[in-house]
């Protein structure tokens, strides 16, 4: 079973590089074809909840107040026929006081109650049952905080939007091969496909899950770079296509413009948070057990972060 669950793809997903990608707004004689390219973007990618505000909140967060916020990232490998599991499942909560964004990489097979669903199952499969609003409501039951805002990538296409800001640069830091591709150690160049199976990588890294956290930290970043940078001028068509295609979110537009005026320094400093959690069965499914004192523990973290 162990065996089996290993040869699994891993999906994974960084998108906060997204609404940094709004600095093309500013790019000089090019600003009009940019802001019609991503607006039309943005009508594509805005796919609103039928909650209005959290209910662990008594109203909506106001973005113009730089109040503190969370989004939940979704890594979803869908399939014609076939919706798919949430198999990366990350929170963000963002302080722009604090100047600091916090991530919580939590796995996909931790045995939590799903809600709305009565029983207790590994998390990834709320969004199988109910879409993003049940995966938003179980993860907000699990850690006990709001979640404000979701962004759903689709994986099998996110390798478009590395391939459309023409690939990113890495610095690995020892030599490894996933999917039949080796990465040398030092500054290597990745395409789509190959920013996918470095970070898809877990297993062989001596550092497990934060070994894998590092790497996908090194793909926000080189997305981040090569999207606000001058020579992916030329490219925002591609870009901003790839965006719509494969990328969901209840943000709208006016939310996402806020965010990147109000929220811009707080990308600085992104703070990586662990969840830890012993393994085991029950009967033949394999699960992760995370105690009541780490998920305390990780909850206040998180409350204290996002002021409540």
């Amino acid at each position: 079973m162990r065996a089996e669950r290993r040869k699994k793809k891993r999906r994974w997903v960084r998108v906060t590089g997204i609404i940094l990608l709004l600095l093309f707004l500013g790019a000089g004689a090019y600003a009009y074809s940019v802001y019609h390219s991503l607006s039309k973007a943005m009508e594509t990618m805005h796919d609103p909840t039928s909650r209005k505000v959290s209910d662990k909140r008594a109203q909506e967060v106001s973005l113009e107040a730089q109040e503190p916020f969370s989004v939940l990232m979704l890594g979803v490998d869908e399939r014609e026929g076939d919706k798919g599991r949430s198999d990366t499942m990350i929170v963000l909560t963002v302080n722009p006081e604090l100047e600091t964004v916090k991530m919580l990489s939590i796995p996909r097979d931790t045995r939590v109650e799903i809600v709305g669903r009565g029983t207790e199952d590994k998390i990834n499969h709320a969004y199988a049952f109910g879409n993003e609003e049940m995966a938003m409501a179980t993860v907000e039951n699990f850690l006990d905080i709001p979640i404000d805002y979701y962004i759903k990538v689709n994986m099998e296409g996110f390798q478009d939007i590395v391939d459309a800001v023409g690939g990113i640069t890495v610095n690995n830091s020892f030599e490894f091969s996933n999917g039949g591709i080796t990465f040398k150690e030092g500054q290597i160049g990745l395409t789509g496909e190959e920013a996918l199976s470095y970070v898809q990588m877990r297993y062989d890294d001596p550092q497990g899950d934060f070994g894998r956290q590092q790497r996908q930290r090194q793909i926000i970043r080189g997305v981040i770079r090569e999207g606000a940078s001058l020579n992916s001028l030329t490219n925002f068509g591609d870009i901003f296509s790839a965006l719509g295609e494969n990328v969901r979110t209840n943000l709208t537009w006016d939310q996402m413009v806020d965010i990147q005026k109000n929220y811009r320094k707080s990308g600085r400093m992104i703070d990586q948070l662990a969840i830890q959690g012993e393994g085991g069965y029950i009967g033949r499914v394999w699960y992760l057990f995370v105690s009541d004192e780490e998920r305390e523990r990780v909850r206040q973290e998180l409350k204290g972060h996002l002021a409540i």
